[in-house]
């Protein structure tokens, strides 16, 4: 690995942790400079412009809706101008499921497809990889009843994430990469050609 390399992941890696702690405390002006203007994110409860994801989830988060981010190891590959990292994360969120306080956390990745113009690196397009999924009451003396059928139709790796936010008024996107099948295999794929090869 040469210098250049390991500089430009250094300056990626930073980018990406500086997306979870932005978003997350709300951070807005600075959370805008971490994606290019053509910047794209795809999540359970939306696909679309960066910049309509942060005017949606700055509406959220004054409304109180909390979904938190906790960053794992990144692994990046870098070709000239542009990049594909994947970085370990967990979603954790809060809200009423069926009249109880309940936490979900949702274990996966980030898949990153990045590009440096004029000497800055930014998010062209994001695409998280949900790999498995849990609810717990907050209370561990609640008992939460949910619709086993219900529960049964959604994706295996962000079940009790997309009930809990279909429960608050999402509309959730259900073919998104999990960790095996199609979807992350074309996904994988579409890395590759980002980086030509």
């Amino acid at each position: 690995m040469t210098v250049p390399a390991t500089l430009d992941k250094l300056a990626i890696r930073e980018l990406i942790e500086n997306w979870a702690v932005w978003r997350d405390a709300g951070d807005w002006d600075r959370f805008a400079t971490v994606w290019h203007e053509d910047g794209w994110m795809s999540a359970t409860w939306f696909q679309g412009p960066a910049a309509e994801f942060i005017r949606v989830s700055r509406e959220g988060f004054t409304k109180g809706v909390r979904i938190l981010h906790f960053l794992g190891g990144s692994s990046i590959d870098v070709a000239g101008a542009r990049a594909i990292a994947q970085t370990k994360m967990t979603i954790s969120q809060r809200a009423l499921v069926h009249d109880v306080v309940c936490d979900v956390v949702c274990t996966g990745r980030f898949f990153d497809f990045l590009e440096k113009r004029e000497g800055r690196w930014g998010i062209v397009r994001r695409q998280p990889i949900y790999e498995k999924d849990r609810l717990d009451p907050v209370d561990p003396a609640a008992v939460v009843r949910l619709d086993g059928e219900r529960l049964a139709r959604l994706p295996e790796g962000y079940r009790h994430l997309a009930y809990l936010q279909e429960m608050i008024g999402y509309k959730v996107k259900r073919d998104m990469p999990g960790l095996i099948g199609v979807e992350v295999e074309a996904l994988y794929a579409q890395g590759r050609e980002w980086l030509g090869r």
